[in-house]
């Protein structure tokens, strides 16, 4: 019926019969195509989104489990990188230290940092020249493989270990306040001053959300002093990394 009547319909405008033939052998197919739906457009990932919150209920949100260091060597996370400007003949270690830079430094060939001054915010030291700097994982890569990083893919390991994604996750620190930081967490070892205790604890819970970490009984406990005492007021930002 519906054949009949589109023909009849087409008989009557006034197209030129050129026009109208090579139509006709469609018709059959053509109640096919009208109920035929038309392919969605992909819709684009949505990107994580940002948390804010306290620091004790960002704590609450960690997840407690225990930790094996089996089978870490420092290779099994591949730093630096080309970063997040491969263009720029920089790797990431460069790229922080540009960033993070109070007065920046001359780059010159193959991104040699010549002068610069930078905060070591872990000890308040200044630094003027970049190898007395260490671009410090502020949770350690030791720390990340006892918390779930074991289990990841090689790609997911570099990208934690280049991640220029969030603020506290890369920091520019004297090599001496970094070398005493190591791999602990914060059940061994804080910053010196009562200052930066609050900085530090919010940014380690946040990398920790952002990576979907672990944490230890220790550990977990450690984090809870401070959030529930001197760090109450001490707000979390973080994106989860997927």
């Amino acid at each position: 019926m519906v054949i009949k009547y589109l023909t009849r319909g087409l008989s009557a405008l006034p197209l030129p019969l050129a026009l109208v033939v090579p139509l006709l052998p469609l018709l059959p197919l053509l109640p096919l195509l009208l109920l035929t739906p038309l392919p969605a457009a992909q819709a684009a990932p949505a990107a994580p989104v940002a948390e804010v919150t306290t620091l004790a209920d960002a704590v609450g949100q960690l997840k407690v489990a225990e930790e094996n260091r089996a089978g870490y060597t420092t290779s099994s996370f591949r730093h630096w990188n080309a970063g997040e400007d491969a263009t720029d003949g920089c790797d990431t270690r460069a790229e922080v230290l540009l960033s993070e830079a109070v007065v920046a430094p001359t780059v010159g060939s193959g991104c040699g940092l010549t002068g610069g001054r930078w905060t070591s915010h872990l000890d308040g030291q200044e630094v003027t020249g970049a190898g007395s700097l260490d671009v410090a994982h502020l949770v350690a890569l030791g720390e990340a493989w006892d918390s779930g990083a074991s289990a990841w893919t090689e790609r997911r390991r570099e990208a934690y270990a280049n991640d220029q994604g969030a603020d506290a996750s890369l920091a520019a620190v004297t090599a001496r306040i970094n070398r005493r930081k190591a791999d602990k967490d914060p059940a061994d070892w804080m910053p010196p001053s009562p200052d930066v205790q609050c900085r530090y604890t919010g940014e380690w819970v946040s990398t920790k959300l952002r990576w979907q970490l672990t944490v230890d009984d220790r550990e977990l406990e450690a984090l809870k002093v401070y959030a529930e005492g001197p760090c109450e007021d001490t707000v979390v930002h973080y994106a989860p990394e997927v």
